[in-house]
């Protein structure tokens, strides 16, 4: 019996001995007065204390889980979702094996069989933490980690998200063998096609979002741009998106906060679809963000979008580009990446001998020239190639020729010397 049914024993038979009343007896035990007289019958009918112990107590409960059930829980766990923490593992076997178990209840069977959680449990900051913004589409947070996402099925590889503040909406998401300009280029390409073009976005100090030279170029200037920028900037610019660049992760805590949710689940997701390589990855990351989003994503404070319509006149492959300056040669033509190109057609635009233009390569490969906020396309042409069994003659050096004994160059500059010089006549002989 428990320390409180042995209280209530006592009691009982105390008013039985007269010495307490039935409202004493209630107010110790902080019962009614008619549940004293009940307990005060239960005692005397069913044989003393023993009666007032607990009716249920050594019988298994109705709604207890079977063992059987348990035994397949720790089977499933160790041999399919191994790895997975116990909400998402209380998850995945309500969408794959229609067993509906709470997250407690998945803890105590992993913990009766031995089974600890992967990962600890992350414990709270003592810190206050940013508020989020009140709109959506006010500010997105973008970053990248590698990891081994396919575990041992494939090399680690770099994962490149962009995180709304205010909803915590994953916008974007793409792998790239390494972190790159066009891992996120294609994640802001997503975005903007999905959403729309954001007020603002919170990045870290990488030379993909700043760049190295602190002074412009004499080609930069004369394109009239007024401080230096990488190719990604320029595309924040040309979108009109202010780019924030965090000094420290925990100024973008959100998106730092992303990569250990998608570790631990991202991982999992994977393995039981048989990912083995980055293209089947890419592939089936579009639904594995639309059930994140659809659990994790919040509503924003105010309801009003603060997403701005792109431009249907801009195309976003043309924007986010890798950008150089060159001049043109002779017949239109301009060196890039040690190939020679020219206009693909006949182009309306006369460009001088000193002019420079602005050259942009897209994420497929294709190179046009931008002018005036059009985009001209070029094709490769070939180099003039010299025949290299035919040899070069070289000019043949002029013969030596000896000055006159009376040339200016022999004559000295003293008076004695010009006499005698000026004297000596033409063909003399000495």
């Amino acid at each position: 019996m428990t320390r409180a049914e042995w209280k209530k024993v006592l009691v009982v038979e105390k008013i039985l001995d007269g010495h307490m009343t039935n409202a004493e007896g209630a107010a110790a035990l902080g019962l009614g007065v008619r549940q004293v007289i009940r307990l005060k019958k239960k005692y005397v009918e069913e044989g003393g204390a023993q009666a007032l112990a607990h009716g249920n107590r050594g019988r298994k409960p109705k709604h207890a889980i079977p063992e059987e059930v348990k035994d397949h829980v720790v089977e499933l766990y160790t041999t399919t979702y191994h790895g997975s923490n116990n909400c998402h593992f209380a998850e995945l076997l309500e969408e794959h094996e229609s067993i509906k178990l709470s997250t407690p209840s998945v803890r105590r069977i992993l913990l009766s069989k031995g089974i600890k959680q992967a990962k600890p449990r992350r414990r709270k900051k003592a810190h206050q933490p940013r508020q989020r913004k009140p709109q959506a589409g006010m500010l997105w947070q973008i970053d990248a980690t590698p990891y081994a996402w396919l575990e041992d099925r494939a090399p680690s590889f770099t994962l490149h998200a962009a995180i709304d503040d205010a909803t915590g909406t994953v916008v974007g998401a793409v792998f790239r063998p390494t972190e790159c300009r066009e891992g996120y280029s294609l994640v802001m390409m997503q975005g903007i096609r999905n959403y729309g073009v954001p007020l603002g976005l919170y990045s870290d100090k990488h030379t993909i979002f700043r760049s190295p030279h602190e002074t412009l170029s004499l080609e930069q200037e004369l394109a009239g741009e007024t401080k230096p920028l990488s190719d990604f900037g320029k595309a924040m610019a040309e979108l009109h998106i202010e780019h924030i660049k965090a000094l420290s992760p925990q100024a973008k805590g959100r998106i730092e906060r992303l990569w250990g949710t998608f570790q631990d689940r991202l991982v999992i997701e994977l393995r039981l679809l048989g990912v083995k390589t980055i293209e089947e990855a890419n592939e089936a990351l579009p639904k594995l963000l639309e059930k994140h989003n659809r659990k994790f994503a919040v509503q924003p404070k105010q309801a009003k979008s603060a997403y701005m319509e792109p431009d249907p006149s801009v195309k976003l492959e043309h924007v986010f580009t890798a950008r150089k300056y060159r001049k043109p040669g002779h017949g239109n033509t301009l060196s890039y990446n040690g190939k020679v190109y020219t206009f693909a057609k006949p182009c309306k635009f006369r460009f001088d001998a000193s002019a420079t233009v602005e050259v942009r390569e897209t994420l497929t490969g294709e190179v046009l020239v931008w002018h005036h906020g059009q985009a001209i396309a070029l094709k490769e042409t070939e180099k003039p190639v010299r025949d290299p069994a035919t040899p070069t003659k070289k000019a043949e050096p002029a013969p030596p020729r000896k000055p006159a004994a009376n040339h200016p160059w022999r004559l000295a500059w003293s008076p004695k010397q010009l006499q005698r010089n000026t004297n000596f006549a033409p063909g003399q002989v000495t």
